[in-house]
């Protein structure tokens, strides 16, 4: 080892400043950056909120884990959260008209940062430790955050020793990161539960479009994580995703995911962001198999459709009986996001092949409400037209919708509920469609 890596490698640590001292760069009135999932970089949110100074700083982010102090009252006026994606810490402060949230497709959300529609002052981030050529990584979430750090003015990081290292277009010098605290802690984790009947039912159902040489796009959860433990007898799979979890590690381990026959990065998992256990954290840690990349190229419907066999698996809250699913809203009540479920979706109808599946329960309220309608509620969300939707699946069947009729979907689409609302919405879609 030659004696500048040497003492790059002995020295990098002593740059590193307490979360206030970090903190002290932010001004009033800028547009800030936050990494989201495992990757959110909480002392240097904890740090934020303790500035009383500060006003109308608007922060940009995806769904973020840890303590969120930001999105309770009394920081109103002080930081705006502006959600491209959400979750549960900050439905209620949407809900009730203290943040904000951009309905976007995931892909779409790198060229605001690019082309500055979105000019980021800074960026808050989560690092991997610099390597011997003083190369950090954006670690688990590389997704939007790739853009961010490309395009802010300043970076401020949490350096976290136990943030693993990523391949792919994960890089980041160290030189270009302006402060950062260094901390040694544990990534926020959520461990695999096991699938009730009605989940692994429908991985099941599911398991069975899925042909040997697929290219798997899946999410988190106990239906993704129930499909795939249904394929052990498939070969040569391959995975192009917007993110993953545990649930695959057991097919590579077992050598059903090869990605031999994929066309785009043949040989690679390709994915934008992971989240769940230790053990997917340790899984990701330096391997080269595991590509991490920017969701406007893992998204990139055009480079998903060359793969051929593509399967994108992805669930709703409610769909009607035309086809139209809503899975960011529970009327106007956000709960999620656009994501990336209609790229993929789109994707996978391109493909030779390819299959759009959207799987979900056929009930909500331990069965007291069906998930499938004959109209969504008012100020539901459609994220994926009617248009785009093929497969639908529940634990009670498998149908495809693509070129049937609105009558013959709705037919279709009462086969596959729960047989406790069929009639009912039969006569719904009777008085709907004004056929005996």
């Amino acid at each position: 080892m030659g004696k500048t890596t040497a003492s790059f490698n002995l020295g990098w640590r002593a740059r590193a400043v307490d979360a206030g001292a970090a903190a002290s760069l932010l001004r009033s009135g800028q547009r800030v950056f936050l990494h989201g999932a495992a990757a959110t970089p909480t002392p240097l949110v904890e740090a934020l909120c303790d500035r009383t100074d500060l006003e109308q700083v608007r922060l940009f982010h995806l769904h973020c884990e840890g303590p969120l102090r930001f999105s309770e009252p009394e920081y109103l006026g002080r930081i705006a959260s502006v959600s491209l994606f959400t979750g549960p810490a900050l439905r209620p402060a949407i809900a009730e008209g203290r943040a904000d949230f951009v309905p976007i497709f995931l892909s779409d959300i790198p060229e605001l940062f690019r082309s500055r529609q979105v000019p980021l002052d800074v960026a808050l981030v989560q690092l991997s430790p610099p390597d011997r050529h003083g190369m950090c990584t954006l670690g688990t979430s590389v997704d939007t955050a790739r853009a961010a750090v490309d395009t802010a003015t300043l970076v401020i990081a949490e350096i976290n020793e136990q943030m693993p290292r990523t391949h792919g277009n994960s890089m980041l010098p160290l030189a270009r990161v302006e402060a950062f605290v260094l901390t040694d802690r544990p990534l926020p984790q959520h461990e695999v539960s096991e699938p009730d009947d009605v989940e692994a039912r429908i991985g099941a159902r599911v398991a069975e479009l899925i042909d040997d040489r697929s290219t798997l796009q899946m999410g988190i959860g106990a239906i993704p994580d129930a499909v795939l433990a249904r394929l052990g007898d498939k070969h040569d799979l391959g995975v192009h995703t917007e993110m993953f979890s545990d649930g695959l590690i057991p097919l590579v381990t077992a050598g059903v995911v090869t990605n031999r026959f994929k066309k785009v990065h043949p040989g690679r998992i390709v994915t934008s962001f992971v989240s769940g256990s230790g053990a997917l954290y340790d899984f990701v840690d330096d391997n080269p198999l595991v590509e991490f990349h920017g969701c406007d190229r893992t998204n990139d419907i055009i480079l998903i459709g060359k793969n051929e066999r593509v399967v994108a698996i992805n669930s709703a809250l409610a769909i009607d009986l035309t086809g139209q699913v809503c899975a960011d809203s529970i009327g106007h009540r956000i709960y999620s996001g656009i994501g990336g479920q209609v790229d993929f979706m789109h994707a996978a109808a391109r493909s030779p092949g390819g299959r759009a599946i959207i799987a979900l329960a056929s009930t909500a309220k331990a069965g007291e409400v069906s998930r499938i309608v004959s109209s969504l509620a008012p100020g539901a969300g459609v994220v994926t037209t009617r248009g785009h939707v093929h497969w639908v699946v529940t634990e009670w069947g498998a149908v495809d919708l693509h070129g049937m009729t609105l009558r013959e979907r709705g037919e279709a689409l009462i086969s596959v509920a729960h047989p406790d609302f069929r009639a009912q919405l039969r006569r719904e879609l009777v008085e709907l469609r004004h056929f005996c």
